[in-house]
């Protein structure tokens, strides 16, 4: 066979093993967190 045969059948072969990868990726979700307590605002009142 010729080598431009061989190269394309290889091409081929590698092409529908790639196509039959089943392996699953991983999503990535980055959530922002939110503050643990909320800081005091001024009333202008005494306590």
């Amino acid at each position: 066979m010729s080598k431009s045969i061989k190269f394309l059948a290889m091409v081929a072969f590698v092409g529908a093993v790639a196509a039959c990868d089943n392996s699953r990726q991983e999503e990535f979700v980055v959530v922002a967190p939110e503050p643990i307590s909320v800081e005091p605002t001024h009333t202008g009142k005494y306590k």
